[in-house]
């Protein structure tokens, strides 16, 4: 698939599919910062760009599966080949359409820092799992308003990003506490707010973040805990309205077990997935760039954003197959 693509976009995919780019808006960031790459580098006959650019594409979109931003970014920037033009101004348009993604997603961030912010009381204890910019701007931006918050942040097993988020907020100068995910319900007595991110929102208002969200949100039902989502728009999923499942990825067991302990014990298996579900009824609002909704108002956002709801076109569909799909939702 990585035949006659430019190594530098090359890299970009190998650095989302290994996680060494992490979190849906990053995620979707680097796969609009790939497409304007790939046509910058490109140095073919103008009759073979779009197949190229189709090519590169699917070639990002394959690397997660479960993130609706990175496909929903892809079909943004690609929308620029729709028109008519010679090569110049095909280049020119998607390199425009990418800056134009890349813009709006940290204007979307920002927004939604100081929209959730608002949702913040001073003297809150907060709980966060995993690492997503815009729950910690969230929080950053209640801790510049003044208020007087702590933070618990989950460890979040096995690739630990909440240590990413740990440093994010300890460098901002919020007062934060690791803990390991198992240790969130005892933690939860404590919380008077759970503020998380997410990869995709369906059209039913569900969440798919990563994996022990659902945990978390269960122990704050339970506790009578508020939990709030942060998300962009573009995190919605248009293809959930028409009936395409939300592919749940299950990455590889060496993210558990080291390979040679899967070695000595032949036939030990692992489940590994990345991501899990929240139900919309232990959700009690999604904080997104245009405002605080419900989770069962996620369809409406679908319509305004994206129109008449239609089946998603092929490239969004590209992510349906990645080989490395585990379960679907």
């Amino acid at each position: 698939m990585t035949e006659n693509i430019p190594r530098e976009v090359v890299i970009i995919a190998d650095d989302i599919r290994s996680m060494r780019i992490r979190g849906a808006g990053r995620i979707a960031r680097a796969g609009a910062e790939a497409l304007k790459k790939a046509a910058q580098l490109y140095q073919g006959p103008s009759s073979d760009f779009r197949k190229y650019m189709e090519r590169v594409a699917s070639l990002i979109v394959s690397t997660r599966p479960t993130a609706v931003s990175l496909p929903n970014a892809v079909s943004y920037v690609m929308r620029a080949l729709e028109a008519e033009g010679d090569l110049r101004e095909m280049v020119e348009a998607v390199v425009r359409r990418a800056d134009e993604f890349i813009e709006s997603s940290l204007k979307a961030v920002r927004r939604i820092g100081v929209i959730g912010a608002r949702r913040i009381m001073d003297g809150d204890v907060i709980l966060t799992h995993c690492h997503s910019t815009a729950a910690v701007q969230v929080i950053v931006t209640a801790h510049r308003m003044g208020k007087k918050i702590r933070v618990f942040s989950t460890e979040t097993r096995p690739k630990f990003q909440g240590r990413i988020t740990y440093r994010a907020l300890r460098e901002a100068g919020v007062d934060v506490t690791q803990i390991p995910d198992s240790a969130v319900r005892s933690a939860m007595k404590m919380v008077d707010r759970v503020v998380v991110g997410a990869d995709t929102v369906t059209s039913d208002g569900a969440v798919v973040n990563k994996v022990g969200t659902s945990q978390v949100a269960l122990a704050a039902h339970e506790a009578r805990v508020r939990v709030f989502v942060a998300a962009e728009t573009y995190k919605f999923s248009p293809a959930s309205a028409a009936g395409v499942p939300v592919i749940i990825e299950e990455r590889d067991p060496s993210e558990i077990v080291s390979r040679e302990w899967l070695e000595k014990h032949k036939g030990i298996r692992v489940y590994n997935p990345a991501f899990d579900v929240t139900p919309p009824e232990y959700i009690d609002a999604i904080v997104t760039e245009i405002g605080v909704i419900p989770p069962k108002a996620a369809i409406m956002v679908l319509k305004e954003r994206f129109g008449e709801l239609k089946p998603p076109d092929r490239l969004v569909l590209a992510a349906r197959d990645h080989d490395e799909a585990g379960v679907y939702y």
